[in-house]
């Protein structure tokens, strides 16, 4: 049974650090405002597969450390998170939602009518692009 609910920040930061970030200390996978977002667990027979975490600036809002643990990727889990967390970003009056995407997520993100918002930046030696879905359109 999947079951996608509302958890504590504390409880991304596990999976966040076993799929972005394994060969840094946990606390590099903590974010400085991570108490003031919103965050999300898929969960699979009681086991946390997937996580991210949605904030919000007025009308904007941005998602952040969207991780699905290895095992259980190519399984949809990441679609159906990220599905929950469109509609519910909807349901805030959010017009636009915006996440930096890792250049090999780009194609996923653009199945969900996302498009590609700025150059690319490197961060941590890794390429990013801002990417964003617009709700008035």
């Amino acid at each position: 049974m999947i079951e996608i609910k509302e958890i504590a920040a504390s409880e991304t930061w596990p999976l966040r650090h076993k799929v972005m970030w394994p060969n840094k200390p946990i606390d590099f996978v903590v974010l400085p405002n991570d108490t003031e977002g919103l965050h999300f667990g898929l969960f699979e027979k009681d086991i946390l597969v997937s996580v991210v975490s949605l904030f919000i600036d007025g009308e904007e809002g941005q998602f952040r450390k969207f991780a699905t643990d290895d095992y259980f990727q190519g399984r949809g889990y990441g679609t159906k998170l990220l599905n929950h967390l469109i509609v519910d970003a909807k349901k805030l009056n959010i017009k636009s939602l915006k996440c930096n995407a890792r250049m090999t997520a780009i194609e996923f993100y653009q199945r969900f009518g996302m498009k590609v918002a700025s150059d690319i930046v490197r961060k941590n030696g890794k390429d990013y692009v801002m990417m964003e879905l617009d709700f008035e359109q």
